[in-house]
């Protein structure tokens, strides 16, 4: 994947973002009557701009795709003509301001719903939530969780695909006590209490394997059928049909186990058991480590397994079709289960239960955005409906700069009856230009850490 093709993705996922929450603040602003002057997508140096001859209001399009802005009539930036006084935006009530404010995140949740909506509405083959394995000597494994076994609520919360598990498994993210799951077995619902502590607090795990089960995989053999020309496993000696039969005396039963086994050993020596024309060889390999876009390190050894044609049993299949209304339905919940993740994401980050190596810059959004493209349509909408959540929520925190640190400052001037003054202003401009600039930094730092 090339840097030309992950920074056009990122452009094709960002500009529509941020476009359609500046719209939101725009359009709200033009229906109150308060003249806009300035519509900006980008920040910095303008690249092309021109001007409406019937409002006057200059459209342009900036270097950095990073943000936008509306600019709108304020006695608070500048002269205004005696005319104009009741089309600036500091005359306006309190509720007409909060109303322009909130239509910029409220428009990105509102875009997160329809994009979500597209997604629900095809005819959709899934896998259902029946147990495919459990890892030996997990917390699955130590309540006699089974293969077969039908998951259908955690916590409580009713789940009828792996996606609504997973997010009912990240609510529990940092926590430390039980997780309950009900699942059905030979007809009867069967309850299981699963031990956890500090459950994913630093995130390199996902919640499926830290638990110790996974929806249903296929069987391939763990033979390898190519290998890298610079990986670690061709310059100790592997060669193209050799059958992985154990790693560190571990039987391995199929391609997955292989995989499991040396992802969790970055940069550290494994005894590696082939089959090579019907004899045992014994090879020494130390996976390379490697970071994904999320930081994650994890070792390969540079092979790869052909799995053939791929059949799944009817038992672990079934096929979802929604109406509008039921897509539409669907779309709403899960824009809701997304903006509740994030928010108690936010919560759990401050009180330390998950780490700030989690936060992230434009590097690692670009980065997924390139290869959510290349995965394609679906999977690159699906990624811009989370960012569209994320846009949202994040703009509605009550920081000073953000959307949200200004609906506080409205809503208090409408309590009291008079706005909060420009001094405690200045001083939560100063408070939100600390805040947010240690974010980005944070994000920042991040992101090159898992380059």
């Amino acid at each position: 994947m090339s840097v030309i093709f992950i920074i056009i993705a990122a452009i094709l996922l960002l500009g529509p973002l941020i476009a359609i929450h500046e719209f939101g603040h725009y359009f709200v602003a033009r229906k109150l009557g308060v003249k806009v002057l300035v519509y900006s997508i980008g920040f910095g140096p303008t690249l092309l701009k021109w001007t409406s001859k019937k409002s006057g209001i200059q459209y342009q399009l900036s270097a950095l795709p990073l943000g936008g802005y509306v600019k709108m009539l304020d006695e608070r930036e500048g002269n205004v003509a005696e005319e104009d006084l009741p089309k600036a935006f500091n005359r306006q009530s309190p509720w007409k301001r909060i109303a322009i404010v909130a239509a910029g995140p409220l428009i990105n949740l509102a875009f997160a719903v329809v994009l979500f909506w597209i997604l629900f509405l095809p005819s959709q083959e899934q896998l259902n939530t029946r147990v495919g394995s459990v890892v030996p000597n997990s917390p699955a494994a130590t309540v006699q969780m089974q293969v077969g076994d039908k998951i259908t609520a955690i916590d409580g919360i009713s789940v009828s695909s792996w996606e609504k598990l997973n997010f009912a498994l990240v609510d529990r993210v940092g926590e430390t006590g039980v997780i309950s799951i009900d699942a059905e077995r030979a007809g009867q619902v069967q309850n299981f209490k699963l031990p956890i502590e500090h459950f994913l607090k630093d995130q390199s795990q996902s919640p499926l394997d830290a638990l110790g089960f996974t929806p249903y995989r296929p069987h391939i053999a763990a033979v390898i059928t190519k290998l890298s020309d610079d990986g670690a496993a061709i310059r100790q000696g592997m060669k193209v049909g050799d059958k992985i039969v154990a790693i560190d005396s571990v039987k391995m039963n199929d391609w997955f186990d292989v995989v499991r086994v040396v992802q969790a050993s970055p940069e550290k020596l494994l005894k590696i058991d082939v089959l090579r024309q019907n004899k045992l060889v014994q090879l020494e390999v130390m996976p390379q480590g490697k970071r994904d876009n999320m930081g994650n390190f994890s070792g390969v050894l540079g092979v790869q397994s052909d799995p053939g044609k791929v059949t799944v049993p009817a038992e672990y299949k079934q096929t979802i079709q929604y109406s509008p209304i039921e897509a539409l339905t669907m779309a709403v919940d899960k824009t809701g289960q997304i903006s509740g993740m994030i928010l108690n994401s936010i919560v759990k980050m401050v009180r330390g239960l998950i780490g700030l190596d989690n936060l992230s810059g434009p590097i690692t959004i670009a980065k997924v955005a390139g290869q959510s493209a290349e995965m394609g349509w679906q999977t690159f909408i699906s990624f811009m409906a989370l960012m569209s959540v994320s846009l949202g929520i994040l703009n509605l925190l009550p920081i000073p700069m953000l959307d949200g640190g200004h609906l506080v400052y409205y809503f208090i001037e409408l309590i009291r009856g008079k706005p909060v003054s420009e001094q405690i202003q200045i001083v939560g401009l100063k408070i939100g230009m600390v805040l947010l600039g240690s974010m980005m930094l944070l994000a920042l730092f991040n992101d090159f850490m898992r380059l």
